[in-house]
């Protein structure tokens, strides 16, 4: 037990120095962002394996969990780093939650095995992915490589306890106005408190977005999960429906994309939340001719 908290003390260590330095390593390299049109900025924003350095902080509010129809919260910073390499692009997503829980929640892709009892708030699981991406202008974008879980939350009610790891994919289309693709992972638990119930847990988050005039945009971005290791499948998947509207401005020089989303549940496990809101805040810093991985239609 001291064991697992040393190491969780060490990792969020590691995590608020990664943090850091990104947070002035980012300006540093970044070009002048007035030499990218809206377009291909907005469609970079789109991409999940584009060479663009960007900062999101995104807000997930459930809504309606359990019989007094409690609220839980994820607050998530984003940093994503892309690296050339020759034709290659090595882009590294990694999110950092912040997550306020009433009780153990399930249906939140941030807790796979939610336990204990009353409300908690703090740092949760760190997720690393690494997505190996070709450099080159292709009709069909596509991205692959390892993603990992880190146990890093501040209370066992905020994470899995363990280290889980797996395969993450992703492919996207740049078609005219449309961007549509999907992204997905699988993650498995291999090592970390013998306590907790193994993690086994299928992410896929399709992505649809309408690009319109002025910047604007319809997007739909579900995040649907699957629970491997529960034995009942009625409680098995999480499945949210719904969209919203985002739009790509300029707040002096600096891109900043926005999104504002609803979802409802229409498959979720028992004591799970109705309702999901979602906002996003993306702030862009363009390393590259963000044109060179969209369609050549």
């Amino acid at each position: 037990m001291l064991f697992h908290q040393r190491l969780r003390s060490r990792t969020r260590l590691l995590i608020l120095s990664l943090s850091l330095s990104l947070s002035l390593v980012v300006p540093l390299v970044s070009i002048s962002v007035a030499d990218q049109t809206d377009e291909e900025l907005r469609h970079a924003a789109q991409n999940p394996v584009a060479d663009l350095f960007s900062l999101s902080l995104r807000n997930s509010a459930y809504f309606g969990i359990g019989a007094d129809d409690d609220a839980a919260n994820v607050f998530e910073i984003q940093p994503v780093v892309p690296v050339g390499i020759g034709d290659w692009n090595l882009i590294a997503r990694t999110r950092i939650p912040v997550i306020y829980v009433p009780d153990p929640t399930p249906g939140i892709p941030e807790l796979p095995q939610p336990m204990g009892a009353g409300d908690e708030t703090g740092l949760g699981d760190v997720n690393l992915t690494l997505f190996v991406s070709p450099n080159r202008p292709m009709h069909t974008i596509w991205g692959a490589g390892p993603s990992i879980s880190m146990p890093t939350a501040t209370d066992d009610r905020l994470g899995s306890e363990k280290w889980s790891g797996g395969p993450a994919a992703v492919s996207l289309v740049v078609d005219g106005p449309w961007v549509f693709g999907v992204l997905a992972r699988n993650l498995w638990s291999f090592a970390g408190d013998d306590d907790r119930a193994d993690v086994s847990q299928l992410l896929v988050e399709p992505f649809l977005h309408f690009n319109m005039d002025d910047g604007w945009y319809l997007t739909s971005t579900p995040v649907v999960t699957a629970d491997w290791e529960t034995g009942d499948g009625d409680n098995r998947w999480t499945v949210p429906i719904g969209g919203g509207l985002g739009r790509l401005l300029r707040v002096g020089d600096l891109p900043v994309n926005l999104q504002l989303q609803g979802f409802y549940q229409v498959e979720r496990p028992d004591g799970g939340a109705d309702w999901i809101v979602r906002t996003q805040m993306q702030f862009l810093f363009p390393c590259a001719d963000t044109s060179s991985q969209s369609s050549g239609s």
